[in-house]
């Protein structure tokens, strides 16, 4: 079985959308989608994607359509001749999660890009009314890092799985946390601009559920995983509750891996900006083939992979 994989926030690269906008008609399609989500930060998706600097692109108002929208063009290049059949499942990593419900068909491309402009603003807004930030916890023993994370009064916001869990909390928390590290682990500052998945997100969380009852919805078509609980979601309202819940809650990756080992899947791609997920799956789910599409010169080797574990 195949596994679509879709990135989160910090996947992107200064012009990483360059050599894309080299394939007939994603220039295009990616015109439109900038066009949907409007200007950002005064300038496009494609000025954005192509020659705008790397703190520009950490703006998470900036970041999430971004990344969605070029995980939608490139989904489209992936699937360019290949049965949508062919994909068994899609899980996306916090922001992912909207590409991946786009993928899924629960959302429209055009619905998937209004709904993460939204979704970057409003959490971009949240983590201005105070400092806060996250760090990524390599290594040590589980119950060692819970407890580390726990006295420095932070959360642990992503549970990644492989042995890496963020933490969030204050520029306070995390500075406790650093200064008090977990036996045998590495403490790393992550370049965002705020401690998403906590509850410094709940302002988020009420802007997009008061949006949300207004989007027409679709029950997916491929089996979509959940960052809540890795589970798979059947019902299109279902999954749209979900993501809007959680801006404010934990992203339990390493249980959407676990799904994916029990579905039996075989290979994943991972779409552009790609390498995170991929990295990850190489730790826990070994012997599973996975192909990140970074530019079009691994679309061959994608395709192929699709092909031969297609469903």
């Amino acid at each position: 079985m195949l596994a679509v994989l879709c990135p989160g926030q910090g996947s992107q690269t200064p012009g990483f959308l360059t050599p894309w906008l080299e394939l007939p008609g994603v220039r295009a399609r990616l015109g439109w989608l900038s066009a949907v989500a409007g200007p950002l930060s005064g300038a496009d998706l494609l000025t954005h994607g192509t020659t705008s600097d790397a703190e520009t692109i950490r703006d998470t108002a900036v970041a999430q359509p971004l990344i969605v929208a070029s995980g939608l063009a490139v989904l489209a290049e992936l699937l360019e001749g290949v049965d949508e059949a062919a994909l068994g499942a899609v899980a996306g990593h916090s922001v992912g999660e909207v590409t991946a419900a786009a993928a899924a068909g629960v959302l429209t491309a055009e619905q998937a890009v209004v709904l993460v402009r939204e979704r970057g603003a409003a959490m971009a807004a949240a983590a201005a009314r105070t400092a806060t930030g996250m760090a990524a916890v390599v290594g040590g023993a589980p119950d060692d890092v819970e407890a580390a994370i726990a006295r420095a009064g932070a959360v642990a916001a992503n549970r990644n799985g492989a042995g890496q869990v963020v933490a969030a909390g204050t520029t306070d928390q995390l500075a406790a946390l650093a200064a008090d590290p977990p036996a045998r682990a590495r403490v790393i500052p992550l370049q965002v601009a705020g401690a998403f998945h906590t509850e410094h997100m709940a302002p988020a969380v009420q802007v997009l559920a008061e949006l949300a009852p207004g989007i027409t919805t679709a029950a997916p078509r491929v089996a979509l995983l959940s960052n809540a609980d890795g589970e798979v979601v059947t019902d299109g309202d279902e999954a749209l509750r979900r993501i809007v819940a959680q801006v404010a809650n934990p992203v339990r990756w390493d249980l959407c891996q676990q799904t994916l080992a029990a579905r039996g899947v075989t290979g994943i791609v991972e779409l552009a900006p790609a390498g995170t997920l991929t990295g990850l799956a190489k730790r826990a789910l070994p012997g599973v083939e996975a192909v990140a599409v970074r530019t079009p010169d691994d679309l061959d080797a994608a395709r192929d992979l699709v092909r031969r574990v297609a469903r």
